[in-house]
């Protein structure tokens, strides 16, 4: 990855969010939908330029080259039938990491619920810390429903993933399909089955013949972020459907806008979890109001906590009561040094360092930061709801909250998946 901006974002590998003003493009709230909006826009020679899909038909991207953003903000908000305005701010990713873990070096074949996979991947620390294969035979779940993967697309062709991939989107394209791969315009793409490692200097270290397929480009900054994050939450729920929603490009941008518009899509989707490992640091009104909806319709979310190192709020996880907000952990139960923290923005804590998960063109990956600790909590949302299909956000997150006391900075502790999925079936069925 890009030292530059890695470092700036403190050692993480997460969709964080360091938002950066998008020019004169707005979402804007009207009464009356398209028509009053267009008559708006004629008076203020601005354009729709996309409707965001809120059920109410109410919610739109208006741009403009004639005046600022925050020009074009004060004038929307001055015309007749406008509800609120915000800016429809950038965000982008950020990733970085230590050295390769031992796991990522056990290669050795092994089936998992139908295909083959490295040893590593499936007994690596993580999963003996979180008792994820333990929980998944004594309790007899392997997951169900739909998690919806809001992030950079995933490898519809990753032999681990094929069998529970949905189509999915891309909205960076406004296309069906959500194919990550797409970004890449390499002439020699990775070989299939070698071993990768994310790290601060480069995004795929394929092997030491080939050097850094993609080292120093920044416009593949995140590629693979999606393939890695969907791994995880594969590993724990493997008969959960995955809907991947690409809201962000290879180079971990994304405007707030099109997160809206696969927060919606997924609920129109009947997902039963929704997965966002991005942090935005500002406030946004309509994205909480999308994850209210998503919340009212019965659909679990969960956050990253972001990558700054500190006690902070970021968005969508400081939506409390909303969203499981994710921080990170060693493999020895402290809080991770890149990770955010504090009791106003974390529920529950995961691991997130050296996770190995699938990565592009059949490959396996080294992960670091919340954006791989949130889909350990989304996994095991997947397995409470093959429970109970009623389990709600405020069902998982009482369940999940009975993990291993870590400090009040970590909201319930580091997550225990069979602590989580015990709690919940003692619920739904005591005897």
């Amino acid at each position: 990855m890009k030292r530059s901006f890695f470092l700036a974002c403190i050692m993480a590998c997460a969709l964080c969010a360091v938002p950066l003003q998008a020019g004169s493009r707005v979402i804007v709230r009207v009464q009356g939908g398209t028509d009053a909006l267009t008559t708006i826009c004629g008076v203020l020679n601005c354009t729709i330029a996309e409707s965001i899909g809120d059920p109410q038909g109410q919610l739109f991207v208006v741009t403009s080259n004639l005046v600022d953003t925050a020009t074009l903000i004060q004038q929307l908000l001055n015309s007749s039938g406008v509800v609120d305005c915000e800016p429809d701010l950038v965000a982008q990713a950020a990733d970085a990491s230590n050295g390769p873990p031992a796991a990522l070096n056990d290669t050795t074949p092994v089936t998992y619920h139908g295909s083959t996979v490295p040893e590593g991947y499936v007994d690596q620390p993580a999963t003996q810390i979180l008792r994820l294969s333990y929980a998944q035979a004594s309790l007899k779940v392997s997951g169900s429903g739909t998690v919806a993967v809001i992030d950079t697309g995933v490898d519809p062709n990753h032999p681990a993933l094929v069998s529970v991939l949905l189509r999915g989107y891309d909205f960076t394209r406004d296309q069906n399909g959500a194919d990550e791969t797409q970004d890449l315009s390499l002439s020699d793409p990775p070989s299939s089955g070698s071993a990768n490692q994310v790290n601060s200097n480069t995004y795929a270290n394929v092997d030491q013949s080939t050097a850094a397929v993609v080292d120093g480009q920044s416009e593949y900054s995140d590629f693979g972020h999606g393939t890695m994050v969907a791994g995880i939450i594969h590993l724990v729920a493997p008969s959960a459907l995955i809907l991947p929603l690409k809201a962000f490009k290879s180079d971990g941008t994304g405007y707030n806008s099109d997160i809206l518009r696969a927060i919606y899509f997924a609920v129109r989707e009947n997902a039963t979890v929704i997965n966002m490992s991005f942090s935005l640091a500002s406030y946004s009104q309509e994205i909480k109001n999308a994850i209210e909806f998503a919340h009212f319709m019965g659909v679990i979310c969960v956050a990253a906590a972001g990558n700054n190192g500190q006690e902070t709020l970021t968005y969508p996880a400081a939506y409390q009561g909303l969203v499981m907000g994710v921080a990170s952990t060693t493999n020895t139960d402290q809080r991770s040094s890149f990770s955010n923290y504090g009791s106003q923005l974390v529920w529950v804590a995961a691991p997130g360092e050296g996770v190995v998960t699938t990565y592009p063109f059949g490959m396996y990956a080294a992960a670091w930061g919340t954006s791989f600790s949130a889909p350990w909590v989304s996994g095991t949302a997947a397995l409470l709801g093959q429970m109970s299909w009623w389990c709600d956000e405020h069902d998982a997150a009482g369940s999940v909250a009975h993990a291993v006391p870590l400090g009040s900075d970590l909201g319930n502790g580091r997550l225990d998946i069979y602590q989580a999925a015990y709690a919940w079936r003692q619920q739904v069925d005591p005897d």
